[in-house]
């Protein structure tokens, strides 16, 4: 049997999705189970262990035509109809998406953890949402026990001033905390910029400087991330390491860590947004530094989760 998944976006996108694509192997354990997404994911996609095999796939653009025609597609990257009509090209005997006949009507305030599960279920496929942490990974991690700040989004609405970013870091340095600045390699100047205006020596930035299963180990061996909305906060889920995660435009309702995880900590400022304004959200923005601080704070100086 051949299944294939879609969700052709990035890291948050795909850790979000594991409870789900996880569904579908339980449910077909003897299947082939694609994913399309970019190549990039490729390595913590099948660290998952949901699925056998990545499909190197761009948001919304046409399939590799050589992909053999699969018994279930399911649109696991949006509400369509762009993304059900790329699926629909590779010719599935069965599809399951939302808003197509059979499937079921798009939620907007549904989180999107639960979205793709119920959108299995729909389709008579258990799925748990809780289903969400990860294995290590078999990558060394730079260094161990460090405190993480990981200033950089992709979208500019969820970019906190740098100056706040620096006074953060300059505070938990202070309190004597081994403090690493991180972020892929568009963010190298982003972080370099936070860490020079807080004080701390180039030799702390990590950004630019690990790649994504370096980065999810540094992640899983770290006493605490702070970062805005964005995929290594979800990394920090996976592995269960205690966060501060600044909201704004989206609520934590919708791509929060789940509730029952104290560790995790949320600021938001109880009001949405735009998220592909050209600009910081105005609620982000109402977050202050001194409020980061005291959640860091906060969360450092509670136990440390087991099991990891």
């Amino acid at each position: 049997m051949e299944v294939l998944a879609l969700r052709a976006l990035g890291l948050g996108d795909l850790l979000t999705a594991v409870p789900a694509l996880r569904g579908l192997r339980r449910a077909f354990p003897d299947a082939r189970v694609r994913l399309a997404a970019p190549a990039v994911l490729r390595e913590l996609a099948l660290h998952t262990r949901a699925v056998d095999e990545v499909v190197d796939a761009a948001p919304l653009a046409p399939l590799p035509q050589s992909l053999p025609a699969p018994d279930l597609a399911v649109n696991l990257h949006g509400r369509g109809p762009q993304s059900t009509r790329v699926l629909r090209a590779t010719a599935p005997r069965r599809l399951l998406a939302h808003d197509v006949e059979g499937g079921p009507r798009w939620d907007p305030d549904v989180h999107e953890v639960a979205r793709w599960c119920r959108l299995l279920e729909h389709g008579g496929i258990p799925a748990d949402p809780a289903d969400l942490r990860l294995d290590p990974v078999p990558a060394a991690a730079p260094v161990a026990g460090a405190v993480l700040v990981h200033p950089g989004a992709a979208q500019p609405s969820r970019h906190w001033p740098v100056d706040r970013w620096a006074q953060v870091v300059r505070c938990l340095a202070a309190d004597g905390h081994d403090v690493r600045v991180t972020g892929g390699p568009a963010e190298r100047e982003l972080a370099t910029r936070v860490a020079t205006a807080a004080g701390l020596p180039s030799g702390q930035v990590l950004a630019g400087r690990t790649g994504l299963l370096e980065l999810a180990a540094l992640v899983s061996r770290s006493r605490l991330l702070v970062s805005v909305d964005t995929g290594v906060a979800h990394l920090a889920t996976a592995f269960g390491t205690p966060s501060v995660v600044l909201f704004g435009p989206t609520a934590p309702a919708l791509w929060g860590p789940p509730p029952d995880r104290p560790q995790h900590r949320v600021l938001w400022a109880g009001r949405t947004g735009d998220n592909f304004a050209a600009a910081p959200d105005p609620g982000l923005l109402e977050i202050s530094a001194e409020q980061v601080v005291d959640a860091a704070r906060t969360a450092l100086a509670g136990p440390r989760p087991t099991g990891r």
